[in-house]
């Protein structure tokens, strides 16, 4: 019988597979190690082929493809209800042919090698950001612990520490500075390697039209274009630009019942790192129009008026999600003050 539907749980060795035909009867469970998946699928006629959106699963997307094979990736989570009783390989194949069978099912696109490659130089920076962050706060610990104080501003924490321990030099002893300038030498380094890390995103993302498109939207800048449009992909992935909102956890929760609307705070769903630039890059906006005379009427402001700086920002930043999806969908540079008409991606 012919295979039209396989669920394919990925592992680091043990790959299970579970396929179905046009009427939904099994035809295949088995087993496949790592060396074998090519080859089995390479028999296959083309078929459909359902995976979670996990480790690995965008290369075996692209391998897949190449044999012929229509590929879904689908966030485990959307998996979850449908896996019966107990957790296993098999099941949780299973749940994918199940799950990828779904007519209004969600998908998430294939990335190709070069998009991958930025999100990870992306996710790089951010790892060694948050060691430097740390480790800034360690220095701050380890001297306050002696009295000693310093002005808030990471750049020139390094700087200030030595200066503290070289003032009062007979009150610390040898060891203890030796430790200080240790750490500071570090949190240096960490500096140097993520400043080096941002070169290399600019200089891919000055070859990159869509992040370039991008970086004329006030609040995204070189590597907040970068990391959104690589992890976009195919805008037409999302049917709209408030979708593409949703799926960077940029609009609110909904706990809703008995025709009672109740909404929550923003759901914080998608990538932490994507959506943390583009409020970040929300809030220097918020920053440069306060001290603007011809920014006073803006939408903005009103809205700092009336709500918190906080919820402005995060507002901000849906809209320039927003904003990023109807310019990558139309191919058109940025507007500002253009009034946006209702439209799809089947307009």
């Amino acid at each position: 019988m012919k295979v039209t539907t396989v669920g394919l749980d990925l592992a680091k060795t043990l790959f299970q597979v579970h396929g179905v035909d046009s009427q939904g009867h099994v035809v295949v469970r088995k087993q496949l190690r790592r060396a074998d998946v090519l080859a089995f699928f390479a028999k296959l006629e083309p078929c459909v082929v359902g995976m979670e959106a996990c480790g690995s699963s965008h290369y075996w997307g692209r391998e897949l493809a190449k044999l012929g094979h229509t590929v879904r990736l689908i966030a485990p989570q959307f998996v979850r209800p449908y896996v019966k009783s107990n957790k296993t390989d098999a099941a949780d194949a299973e749940a994918i042919c199940e799950a990828v069978q779904r007519p209004h099912m969600r998908f998430v696109p294939v990335k190709t090698p070069v998009q991958q490659t930025i999100l990870s130089l992306h996710r790089a920076r951010a790892g060694l950001v948050k060691s430097r962050t740390a480790l800034a706060n360690q220095i701050r610990g380890l001297l306050g612990e002696f009295g000693i104080a310093l002005p808030q501003g990471i750049r020139l924490l390094g700087q200030r520490a030595m200066e503290a321990l070289s003032t009062r030099d007979r009150e610390h002893s040898e060891p203890f500075r030796a430790l200080i300038q240790m750490l500071v030498e570090h949190l240096r380094e960490l500096g140097n390697k993520v400043a080096e890390l941002e070169g290399r995103i600019r200089a891919i993302h000055r070859t990159d039209a869509p992040g370039r498109l991008l970086e004329s939207i006030p609040g995204i800048g070189p590597l907040t274009a970068s990391a959104l449009a690589a992890s976009i992909g195919d805008a037409r992935a999302f049917r709209s630009g408030r979708e593409l909102a949703a799926w960077l956890g940029l609009v609110p929760r909904q706990h809703s019942s008995g025709g009672t609307p109740r909404l929550l705070g923003i759901s914080k769903r998608g990538d932490t790192a994507l959506r943390t630039l583009l409020i970040h890059g929300a809030r220097a906006v918020i920053r440069m129009a306060a001290v603007k005379p011809e920014m006073a009427d803006s939408w903005l402001m009103k809205l700092c008026q009336r709500r918190h700086k906080n919820i402005a920002a995060v507002a901000l930043a849906a809209k320039n999600a927003r904003t990023a999806w109807a310019m990558l969908i139309r191919n058109q540079a940025y507007q500002a003050g253009h009034v946006p008409a209702r439209s799809s991606v089947t307009d």
